[in-house]
């Protein structure tokens, strides 16, 4: 069989006053798996731990990301993330902090004929 991919899940996540790029990375893959009940394992006789889901985080400094507390989010399956330049950084107004915006997409792949 192959892997092939099932599911597409995009989310969105902020830090709004602490510029913790972790923080947002998190929350976007929150957002982007909670809006969801993937049934479609249990549907085809899989366990939803047979997933592979593949991360992909977008913030304006990925090096600042810690991927394993981004991974730790995943309920079912193993995972992967990629952390790429994207999202947004906003200055405040005084120029000592910033919010930040994360965007992430989660695809959800399944051995399947």
């Amino acid at each position: 069989m192959t892997m092939k991919r099932v599911v597409l899940e995009i989310g969105m996540g902020t830090d709004i006053r602490g510029a913790d790029y972790t923080k947002a990375a998190v929350r976007a893959l929150r957002d982007a798996l909670w809006h969801n009940s993937f049934s479609a394992a249990a549907a085809l006789g899989l366990d939803v731990d047979d997933m592979e889901v593949e991360v992909n985080i977008g913030v304006p400094k990925p090096d600042q990301v810690d991927t394993a507390a981004v991974l730790a989010v995943l309920p079912h399956g193993t995972g992967t993330v990629n952390v790429i330049e994207g999202g947004l950084e906003i200055p405040d107004q005084t120029g000592d902090g910033s919010t930040v915006i994360a965007n992430a997409a989660a695809i959800v792949r399944l051995d399947l004929p």
